[in-house]
């Protein structure tokens, strides 16, 4: 009787996640009932799942709306039906062709119509109309009193009581951006639309038997079967199992050789015990289809890195998907893949940022928009944005919600208005709020898509399913993670710049050279690694320092050990302590020494974690696995992990360890795994950081341009530009004779690309460098408004930042031809002419540009200066006591320093107060790091990026200084004299 359920996932419209509706379903006795979210599917796969475990007759579907306007529900009679509505929706989606009314010709759909929106013509054999309660009354003087053969029951559920009928007020307030009290009567539900014990729904029809056996015939009819354990990805390569395993096996012999060479026995017998397992549990396809991606990057040149637990993989190695060498590393095999696991080992595929999407094109029309799709997720509705949107539904002004956020507890924030902002907030919190695009998933499907989700067209272009990466695991597929990010891109565009600025063709596949370079070693062990992949920011480089990080295996380690688990159960420091102090220490458990000698016995890696699960407590594999996925966030099995928890704590007292051990045991577990690296992963990101370090160590101008080019680093784009400075460049202001639309170098001149020009149009500045490509240098001021359409307002900006300053003109001179060769119109814009007319010329007095306008002019237009430096700003000309080139001799001692602050990281102590470390540089651009104790912080906060007179006492930690703040003062700068 209930074929029309809203769950949550009816965005900004249902209260009820899918498990309170079958919960509330069985409470009142109710067989069968039907998930209908607004235009989607998203939570139909889990309903089928949850109300076959509670013995509930599950009916999937669809209501189709039009904004505010109930079109029709569709309810699937079998699950070619439920592919038909999901096609139908999936078409006007990506289309983005409004839903028909009425409803499309279904074949193995049910199609109801309100009542109150009844098509005119005959109704087919499919549809029907379906009445509301409220509508019965309605039924005797209409056409249908004596004919009900197309009748049934329509009774919505959205909520289950009346705190949930407020709550779904409020969302639709929300969705509407409107007031609460505003809402419209059409814009949201009544208050009936919850759920009756069965008795209650049929007395209420009962004077019309006919319309309660249509709505039993419709709902005994509609059956949903759904096989969640079966591998749903593509599952062959070939078109033949076995044809896929030849395939493979050829494959990966022929990359066994080159990897190892001819006579690697211990390789080759690796090798086929992978393949053997890889064909038994029948993942072969996502091999092979991995290998096509990468065979077709490799084609067009592109850079990637494989990473993900495949990486264990030798079998992934000779396939060059990855570059990480398993034997090598020791990786655990069982991370990768194991006989109890069910679904294959996932691979995560990095691309440059400017290549990932040609990937992902290759993909869809490789293997059919039909069986392809980006994956989706789901955000929910968190912390301050709740705050926020319900203080709007009230009317609050931004102030009020600002205050609100910052001071929930403050007195002046508890009224009748905020107490029902926090009650509603308390509701929907982590309830879904809008659907969009998983980082990098994507499927490759058996069966069409739409057999299994109705997709979505977000701004990326490519269809996407409207369901997670959870249900996605649930229901057997297996994601491929295509992702994109600025290190590769800057490796690629390093090795170009060089070739064209030296003249040096370079190989940044070269990792076992690079590993060996003494250039590279010592940059690792002195932290000099600004702009290289993941191990520029100041923790990391800190960290370098302290472990003198100078080989590959270490830097593998030193990868995962950043991450903020091992940080903040304090094994970070435990482990830094055992690397320098290797006898000092006593292993927690023999268990620990025979499993992680290598790492001292603290787990760093998530095959740590398998390892300490399987060999100390027990556990099999595959239950060992799920405790990890599931501190990962991968799992949504609660149930199966408290099993696991329980058995994990049982099986250690059964093999008499004591309490304190066995809690000690778990709480680094525990504080670790979810932030953790595989090995596999780590050491995939150690090779790219050793590509980088190179590029840097060998050719640090052509590096630093690359990075500036490609944007997205762990600094702003002036520390960049500095630490060009800082190996020998020249810094060059953009100049229309010399820069490009991104940064060039030639040879130590490196000439910032017009890109970084604030509010200069990008068609202006890849205009300049095309127009003077075709036509040769500009010769003035003339000649370039001449030959470049461009506005009075852009000239200027050009102007001031000194673009034109090979014509040997002051500025102030400049200005005054651009507004006689452009006038004074802002819309008046020069541009190539047929015939040249002379302009008038002015003898002008002499005008004065004085070095600290030109710099504030840069600070405005770039955000930083190039032709000063930050400290030539300052109204003083102390530079502090010491440099940071003298914080070692100085260790225990109170020094002043001055410094430009760099960048700040927040931290929480565990008394929930907050602590800074920060990073400066000195006044002859070297860097010193700082840290501030929350008292500090409290007296002496940071006011904004400036340069800082900084009081503290210099520490040494395992050999890296760094300063214990006590106070700290932003010094003042002199006045910009533009506005004198």
């Amino acid at each position: 009787m209930y074929l029309n359920v809203h769950s949550y996932y009816s965005l900004r419209y249902g209260t009820l996640p899918v498990e309170k509706i079958v919960r509330e379903a069985k409470k009142k006795d109710i067989k069968a009932l039907a998930l209908t979210d607004i235009n989607n599917s998203t939570g139909v796969l889990d309903f089928v799942k949850i109300c076959r475990q509670e013995n509930i007759h599950p009916i999937a579907g669809i209501e189709f709306r039009d904004g505010d306007q109930l079109l029709y529900v569709a309810l699937a009679k079998n699950n070619e039906g439920f592919r038909e509505i999901n096609e139908f929706l999936s078409r006007h989606n990506l289309s983005g062709t409004p839903l028909p009314y009425p409803g499309p010709a279904f074949s193995h759909v049910y199609t109801i119509y309100p009542y109150e929106n009844i098509p005119s013509g005959k109704l087919k054999e499919n549809e029907f109309i379906g009445i509301r309660p409220f509508s019965l009354r309605k039924l005797l003087s209409s056409k249908f009193r004596h004919d009900q053969s197309k009748l049934m029951i329509l009774h919505p559920v959205s909520f289950i009581d009346n705190a949930g009928y407020e709550l779904h007020k409020h969302l639709r307030a929300i969705d509407h951006n409107t007031l609460l009290s505003k809402l419209q009567p059409h814009q949201f539900s009544g208050p009936d639309e919850r759920f009756f014990y069965l008795d209650h729904l049929i007395k209420i029809y009962r004077n019309y038997p006919q319309i309660i056996r249509n709505t039993e015939i419709i709902t005994e009819s509609c059956s949903f079967e759904f096989d969640f354990k079966t591998y749903k990805n593509k599952k062959t390569f070939t078109g033949s199992s076995y044809d896929d395993k030849l395939l493979l096996e050829k494959l990966t012999l022929d990359g066994l050789e080159y990897r190892y060479g001819k006579d690697n026995q211990e390789a080759a017998k690796r090798v086929q015990h992978e393949l053997e397992i890889i064909d038994r549990l029948g993942f072969s396809s996502y091999f092979l289809i991995t290998w096509d991606i990468i065979r077709y990057s490799l084609t067009r040149g592109f850079y990637h890195v494989g990473r993900g637990s495949g990486a264990n993989s030798v079998v992934a190695y000779c396939l060059k998907i990855t570059n990480v060498n398993p034997i090598e590393l020791n990786l655990y095999f069982e991370r990768f893949i194991n006989p109890k696991r069910t679904s294959p080992p996932d691979f995560d595929i990095d691309y440059s940022w400017k290549e990932r999407d040609e990937v992902l094109d290759y993909i869809f029309k490789r293997y059919g928009r039909n069986h392809t799709a980006l994956l989706g997720t789901i955000s929910t509705f968190k912390g301050k944005s709740i705050i926020r949107e319900l203080g709007k539904v009230y009317g609050l002004p931004k102030p009020e919600i600002d205050s609100l956020i910052d001071q929930p507890d403050a007195e002046i924030n508890h009224n009748e208005v905020t107490d029902k902002i926090f009650s509603a907030g308390l509701l929907m919190a982590d309830f879904p709020n809008l659907r969009s695009i998983h980082a990098g998933g994507i499927l490759i499907s058996e069966e069409p898509i739409t057999c299994y989700t109705a997709l979505d067209l977000p701004p990326k272009g490519y269809p996407t399913t409207q369901w997670d990466m959870y249900v996605a695991e649930d229901i057997g597929f297996e994601k491929l993670d295509i992702l994109s990010q600025r290190g590769i891109g800057h490796i690629r565009e390093s090795a170009e710049i060089i070739g064209k600025n030296k003249g040096i063709k370079v190989d940044v596949h070269a990792i076992k050279d690079f590993i060996k370079d003494e250039k590279v070693r010592k940059m690792l062990r002195t932290g000099e690694t600004k702009g290289c992949f993941y191990v520029e920011s100041p923790s990391m480089r800190g960290l370098l320092q302290k472990l003198r990080c100078d080989n590959y295996l270490n830097l593998v380690a030193v990868s995962s050990i950043i991450r903020p688990g091992v940080a903040r159960s304090g094994m970070m420091r435990e482990y830094i302590h055992r690397f320098h102090h290797p006898d000092d220490f006593e292993y927690i458990h023999p268990v620990m020494k025979e499993q992680l000698e290598e790492t001292f016995g603290i787990m760093v890696y998530q095959e740590d974690v398998l390892k300490v699960c399987h060999y100390f407590a027990g556990l099999d594999l595959a239950d060992a696995d799920v405790l990890r996925r599931a501190m990962s966030g991968k799992f949504r099995g609660k149930k199966e992990f408290s099993r696991i928890v329980k058995k994990f704590f049982d099986n250690c007292k059964s093999r008499g360890y004591p309490d304190k051990i066995t809690r000690e045991v778990w709480r680094q577990i525990e504080s670790f795994a979810g932030y953790s690296f595989s090995k596999a992963h780590s050491a995939s990101y150690a090779v790219e950081s050793f590509q980088s370090l190179y590029l840097k160590a060998h050719f640090p101008l052509e590096f630093m341009v690359a990075v500036i080019n490609n944007f997205g680093g762990f600094y702003r784009t002036w520390v960049y530009v500095h630490e060009a400075k800082r190996f020998g460049a020249n810094i060059r202001l953009p100049c229309v004779n010399h820069s490009n639309y991104t940064t060039t170098i030639s040879k130590k001149d490196i000439y910032l690309g017009f890109v970084h020009v604030q509010n200069l149009e990008t068609s202006i500045g890849q205009t300049i460098s095309k127009e003077r490509e075709r036509n040769g240098p500009f010769s003035s001021l003339e000649d370039f408004t001449g030959r470049v359409s461009i506005g009075i307002e852009q000239l200027i900006i050009l102007i001031r930042i000194d673009a034109f300053r090979f014509t040997e003109k002051p500025k102030k001179q400049l200005l005054w031809e651009a507004h006689v060769l452009l006038g004074k119109s802002k819309g008046a814009e020069s541009g190539p002419v047929l015939f040249q007319s002379g302009v008038k010329r002015y003898k002008l007095p002499s005008l004065i540009q004085s070095r600290l306008e030109d710099a504030y002019d840069e600070i405005e237009l770039l955000g930083f200066p190039v032709t000063l430096s930050w400290f030539d700003f300052l109204q003083t000309s102390f530079r502090g006591d010491i440099r940071a080139g003298d914080l070692k001799k100085y260790v225990g001692k109170k020094v002043r320093m001055a410094g430009h602050l760099v960048t700040i990281k927040y931290i929480k102590t565990v008394r929930n107060e907050w602590m800074h470390f920060a990073s400066f540089i000195d006044s002859e651009g070297e860097y010193f790091d700082t840290v501030h104790f929350p008292q500090s912080i409290k007296k002496y906060p940071f006011r904004g990026s400036g340069t800082y007179l900084i009081l503290g006492k210099v520490v040494e930690d395992f050999d890296f200084q760094s300063l214990e703040v006590e106070k700290m003062a932003k010094l003042p700068t002199v006045k910009d004299p533009r506005y004198d």
